[in-house]
């Protein structure tokens, strides 16, 4: 049987696109959307895998998704924390609920897909965790303490998760994009955006396609030796 894997955020921008290649390396997908129910609907019709409406960041409803994917499918053993949002503002102008929407989103909907999914690939000796972090979280982004302290926080995450997977013959990585050509990026004023392509040592955007490769790579069930990383690819944007 092909083993289930659910990317959140999975039916837009670079979720899509994780979606499709895990579909085409022989996986059974389930795409999660928080909301626009037409773009999931086009997606589904598209590519044939299966899109589910919840909140990634309430454990409830994660709860409930996740039950209904095991009724459905069987149980998740690749699990692609993708769901992110952003509420820019610099510290000064940023409210609590600015604050607290985007680590509910970006960090706490890894705690609750981990939370509820560890015991099942912990009991099956197999799983694959890969959490999309940011260069922004490595680096840090005028405006960004919210989205930069979520994403910094999933690449510790992904390090402490590890090491209580290892044993269990669970992996736990990271994937940290840098800029990547979605509708968020395209939205920047093109004067802005040319100044982010000058930093780029390969001189482009990232296409999703090329983080997708990476989750593919990771997910494998030959990739059992590489846990507790971070793959950053962003062009060279940022080495360390």
């Amino acid at each position: 049987m092909a083993r289930v894997a659910l990317v959140t955020g999975g039916t837009r921008g670079i979720g899509a696109e994780i979606s499709r290649a895990l579909q085409r390396a022989g996986r059974t997908v389930v795409a999660s959307y928080a909301g626009n129910d037409e773009a999931a609907r086009a997606f589904s019709s598209e590519t044939g895998i299966k899109s589910m409406r919840f909140d990634a960041g309430d454990f409830g409803e994660c709860q409930a998704a996740v039950e209904k994917i095991h009724g459905e499918h069987g149980p998740i053993e690749i699990l692609v924390n993708n769901a992110g949002i952003t509420r820019d503002a610099t510290l000064l102008k940023m409210n609590r609920d600015m604050w607290d929407a985007v680590l509910d989103t970006n960090l706490g909907s890894c705690f609750n897909l981990c939370k509820l999914t560890f015991e099942g690939m912990r009991q099956k000796k197999f799983g694959r965790i890969v959490n999309i972090g940011s260069i922004n979280g490595q680096a840090g982004q005028y405006g960004q303490v919210n989205y930069a302290a979520a994403k910094s926080g999933i690449h510790g995450f992904t390090k402490a998760l590890a090491q209580e997977g290892a044993r269990f013959g669970i992996t736990v990585n990271a994937i940290a994009p840098g800029y990547v050509d979605t509708d968020m990026v395209r939205a920047v004023p093109a004067d802005v955006l040319q100044k982010i392509i000058a930093r780029i040592p390969m001189g482009r955007l990232g296409k999703a396609d090329d983080i997708a490769r990476g989750v593919v790579f990771l997910t494998a069930d030959e990739g059992d030796f590489i846990t507790g990383s971070t793959l950053s690819i962003n062009g060279g944007q940022h080495m360390y």
